[in-house]
């Protein structure tokens, strides 16, 4: 069955020797949280598989989801090339129709691999990934919803619904926040300050960051905190599901699912993470935000990832004068010939 995960933990008995280094180094050095390392595991998991299948003298026949990874030696990590490399990337684009940004992120996972048992921890001597370029990727404008959309939603919200003040807060949040699914989620009572108008967000690589809270946020916080109901279970965890228990991110998605529905935008592609490039293409657009301050803003290791929203704003105002109702009006009368 190769690692085990479970509740976000790796079963050590499940992995090789070397894997569990690998994990430990992350978690402990590198302080990568077990989120990363379970997107690690699912990636190196299916590598070592394909080494086995490969390069380990085993039925060639069997299916790639039955080949355990706990006996893989470290001679067969050891030994592959760029050229091993480069037949795995082949493999998941030809036989598992990986797109470029999912080979994208596995060959990322290896170069992470490779370069921490290289370099990190002296198991092997040399990294066969270091010269494997990535692959090119077409880049796609994040999608968003509009303000007129953005204000619809928050309108058209089931008022019925038991839960309506929580489920209008965790909206309100995204999309005036720009937090990330696993950001709201992970929200204690604690981490939001009313007085200061600020909330603590832990996001990527277990990283603090300080945000400010406006008067929409502040308002839906509050109202949804004199309705909420203390849990004995998870006294800390600011939203909490019905069972009294941290809301997890299959149920945020089921109420953002439901509240685009409510507002007639649902099959349009939204989720919770669109709801993020919302926040931060409406702080660019309507807000006059510097993008260094929006990097910040939304916990961004790159300008370079911050800056696709100068390209949303570029694109929206080719858009809007495109969809001028005098955009199609031309001339068509010929010249004079004193003209010509």
């Amino acid at each position: 069955m190769g690692c085990v995960v479970t509740a976000n933990k790796i079963n050590p008995k499940e992995c090789p020797p070397y894997l569990n280094d690998f994990f430990t180094f992350q978690r402990v050095v590198k302080i990568k949280s077990e989120r990363t390392l379970e997107s690690y595991y699912i990636d190196l998991r299916l590598y070592l598989r394909y080494l086995k299948l490969t390069k380990g003298g085993i039925d060639p026949n069997t299916p790639m989801n039955k080949i355990t990874i706990s006996d893989v030696p470290l001679e067969l990590v050891k030994s592959s090339s760029k050229l091993d490399i480069l037949s795995y990337l082949n493999y998941v684009a030809s036989e598992r129709n990986n797109t470029a940004k999912t080979r994208h992120r596995k060959l990322a996972s290896l170069k992470v691999f490779y370069k921490c048992l290289y370099r990190d921890l002296g198991l092997i001597p040399s990294d066969p990934t270091k010269d494997v370029d990535y692959p090119k990727m077409h880049e796609h404008l994040p999608k968003f919803l509009t303000l007129d959309d953005s204000i619809k939603l928050l309108e058209n919200m089931n008022t019925d619904d038991p839960y309506y003040y929580r489920d209008y807060c965790i909206i309100t949040l995204f999309i005036n926040c720009g937090m990330r699914l696993s950001e709201l989620v992970g929200l204690n009572i604690q981490d939001v300050n009313l007085d200061e108008r600020s909330m603590r967000l832990l996001g990527k690589g277990n990283k603090e960051r300080i945000i400010h809270i406006n008067d929409a946020c502040a308002s839906a916080i509050v109202q949804y905190i004199n309705e909420r109901t203390p849990s004995p279970f998870e006294p800390n965890a600011l939203f909490l599901s019905k069972r009294g228990t941290r809301i997890t991110n299959r149920r945020v998605q089921q109420i953002v699912d439901n509240a685009l529905k409510d507002s007639h935008l649902d099959n349009q592609g939204y989720s919770t993470h669109k709801l993020r490039h919302t926040a931060a293409t409406l702080m660019y657009q309507h807000g006059n935000v510097d993008t260094l301050v929006l990097k910040e803003i939304l916990g961004h290791k790159s300008i370079s990832t911050t800056e696709i929203y100068t390209h949303i704003s570029n694109e929206s105002i080719k858009e809007s004068m495109d969809n001028s109702p005098l955009a199609n009006i031309k001339n068509n009368k010929k010249p004079s010939k004193r003209q010509k």
